[in-house]
């Protein structure tokens, strides 16, 4: 590439001058402009001839041109016609880049069968290929494509992202933190999780309101093949979340008060160690999942699927990997002087108060 197409402020700014355009960050158009963090996360991505990236949120191509330089196909997908046409232009010399002018998303819950079909044909394509997902995210679109990626059977092997802080914190939460639910338990309990850089809003532009972080996700098939019922596990997560702080016995007979009497749920306490008198937030991921699984079974008169101490160990290393980076600097900020606000006022751009219209099916999942 270039070094006069590189994607730095003053390139973008010039390019967006000669066509009449301005950044629209309702889409989630914050461009990483500090060169060195696009190579890492190109680097992070581990990439050959034999994969293919999958990228949402194409931008202008300043990340897709690294992608296509080291992968065998990159799958690149971009809402905004606008830029979709200057991704076509920088892009053009790279015949392994496949561009797609849509929404991501079909729905918060599924992959838009375009996309999904485009990624198939090139995993088809290629010897022995594997799937990566790398990719500046929108904010407003991060969870669901997070989420369905960890939900589908596609042969993902990786994930390099560029997310909110606020929601990579979330992700890699342990227990007793305020940022520990649902959704760090239903990744952990699936996958390998880990923020390897936190990010100020000095290396986008038009900066963010809030800090960022390039996240990294990899697959636990060991973990998801002991999980009894996906489905199941979601919404067992989704409920005893809704009431974290009540007492976990009590919560149980009300969510399957249909299902299981009182004696059927003390009795599986009792079989997984536990007392009535602990909360959701307090338990580990393994713990939660093995209870899931012991709920199922009875449920569904099924043979009950250990989720087993081991995995336990390499969860809870892992998320506590994970959160060391949180005591580093931030790159592109002063930590000395980032006020606690700062962190505060993710809630102001959460993901589930972007509008649909806006954003694209940009609604969080049910976690």
């Amino acid at each position: 590439m270039k070094d006069t197409d590189r994607q730095t402020r003053s390139h973008l700014m010039d390019l967006f001058s000669e066509r009449g355009m301005r950044p629209q960050t309702r889409l989630g158009q914050n461009f990483l402009i500090d060169l060195n963090l696009v190579e890492f996360i190109a680097s992070e991505g581990r990439l050959d001839e034999h994969d293919v990236v999958l990228e949402i949120g194409t931008g202008t191509g300043g990340m897709t041109t690294f992608l296509a330089e080291q992968a065998g196909s990159v799958v690149s997908v971009e809402l905004d016609p606008r830029m979709y046409a200057l991704a076509k232009e920088s892009t053009a010399a790279c015949p392994n880049v496949h561009l797609l002018n849509c929404d991501a998303l079909k729905n918060k819950n599924h992959f838009n069968p375009e996309v999904l079909a485009l990624v198939e044909q090139q995993l088809a394509l290629i010897p022995e290929s594997r799937l990566k997902v790398v990719a500046n995210l929108p904010y407003s679109i991060a969870t669901p494509v997070i989420s369905n990626m960890v939900a589908s059977d596609l042969p993902w092997v990786r994930m390099i992202v560029t997310i909110q802080l606020e929601l990579a914190q979330r992700m890699a939460a342990t227990p007793a933190k305020s940022t520990y639910g649902a959704l760090s338990v239903w990744l952990q309990a699936q996958c390998r999780v880990k923020i390897l850089k936190r990010l100020g809003m000095q290396v986008f532009w038009p900066r963010p309101r809030v800090n960022s972080a390039i996240m990294r996700l990899s697959p636990n098939r060991q973990h998801k093949d002991k999980i009894a019922s996906r489905p199941f596990l979601q919404d067992f997560l989704r409920r005893l979340f809704h009431v974290r702080r009540k007492l976990l016995r009590g919560v149980i007979v009300s969510m399957y008060r249909r299902q299981l009497e009182k004696s059927q749920v003390d009795a599986i306490l009792e079989a997984a160690g536990l007392t009535g008198e602990l909360r959701a937030e307090e338990l580990e991921v393994p713990v939660l999942v093995d209870l899931a699984n012991r709920l199922f079974a009875e449920i569904e008169n099924v043979p009950y699927v250990e989720f087993g101490a081991a995995a336990e160990s390499e969860t809870a290393t892992t998320s506590e990997d994970a959160l060391t980076v949180d005591d580093e600097e931030i790159v592109g900020s002063d930590a000395d002087s980032e006020d606690e606000a700062d962190f505060e006022d993710a809630a102001d751009f959460d993901e589930d108060r972007v509008d649909d219209s806006e954003a694209g099916a940009g609604n969080l999942p049910e976690l």
